[in-house]
């Protein structure tokens, strides 16, 4: 059953007693048709209105889901003969990253995101989604060989962040995240990158340097969570709800500043209430982003890339200094 969110619980309970009402009618012969259809009138209406209006705290519960689709699911939906590719060839295989190769449709294409788990023993070991640099230099040697191949490369984002712990930082946590950025800027192929979950920080945009950036419609894409903002700027982890309103970290926002370029309508609830509809939705998007780069030369991909993240965020001067609004 699907974990409970705070924001939908009232729907959840209308859905229980028409569920009560169908077993009770079914159960005593009683006529309650009318009753049940105008519960399930008032149930369509607050679903409409509870999924319009949704703040950006309930964004993040939605992307945080343990039931949203994965990198996998995803895969399993929308490439065939799929083949998961292991290890950096300097020091492991980080299973917090998949990638390998596979079929688009007929076109070879290069594959790789961010993997967490569906339980507490997956979790623990693909690390809940939080790679080590083995992780990304294992993700940036399937681009390199994408780019021999000349393989067009998408990439999954959905990850709390990079691992902070103290065997990633002796390993080169850091260096490996800013090589993958440098050179997945230069890559001489296309490069599309979706956002299907959590996106958080460096350990994202690891992944995320592509020239087309999309997101699905509850996802998330920060700098930081928005505990870790809160714990900063008000010494108060609790009041992430507040920092969530104030970081302009969800679909809409980011589209607006020009960060992300196309959002990916979510099924009524979120992805994980549908993950195969939900592919439908992201292939529509997957097909048209790939016919548009497929027919630029090598120069122009690089070039469209350049000019994407050379125009994010607005530039202005403040007492002789530049500064990014």
């Amino acid at each position: 059953m699907a974990a409970e969110l705070d924001f939908e619980r009232p729907i959840h309970e209308l859905e229980k007693k028409i569920a009560e009402l169908k077993s009770f009618m079914e159960e005593k012969d009683i006529d309650l048709t009318d009753e049940i259809q105008r519960l399930e009138e008032k149930l369509s209406r607050l679903e409409n209105s509870t999924y319009s209006e949704m703040k950006p705290w309930d964004r993040v519960q939605i992307a945080r889901h343990a039931e949203r689709p994965t990198t996998l699911d995803y895969i399993s939906y929308l490439f065939t003969d799929f083949i998961e590719l292991h290890g950096d060839r300097l020091f492991g295989d980080d299973e917090a990253i998949v990638g390998g190769v596979a079929f688009y449709k007929g076109l070879p294409v290069t594959v790789i995101g961010h993997q967490r788990g569906k339980d507490t023993k997956e979790n623990l070991r693909r690390n809940f989604g939080m790679p080590h640099p083995e992780g990304y230099r294992k993700a940036l040697r399937l681009m390199k060989q994408a780019e021999k191949f000349n393989r067009p490369i998408i990439c999954f984002i959905d990850t709390k962040g990079a691992y902070p712990g103290k065997a990633a930082e002796e390993r080169g946590q850091s260096e490996a995240i800013a090589r993958n950025l440098v050179e997945m800027a230069g890559l001489t192929v296309p490069v599309i990158c979706i956002v299907i979950g959590e996106g958080g920080s460096g350990g994202a945009l690891a992944l995320g340097v592509g020239n087309y950036v999309h997101m699905l419609e509850n996802s998330t894409y920060s700098v930081i969570s928005p505990e870790g903002a809160a714990a900063i700027l008000w010494k108060d982890a609790s009041l992430a709800k507040k920092a969530a309103e104030s970081m302009r970290i969800t679909a809409p926002d980011l589209k607006e500043l020009g960060i992300i370029d196309e959002i990916i309508e979510e099924v009524k609830g979120g992805a994980h209430k549908d993950p195969k509809r939900q592919a439908e939705e992201i292939d529509s998007v997957l097909e048209s982003s790939l016919n548009n780069l497929l027919s630029m030369s090598q120069d122009e991909l690089i070039e469209q890339r350049y000019e994407k993240y050379k125009n994010i965020g607005q530039f202005g001067f403040v007492n002789d200094s530049i500064v990014v609004k």
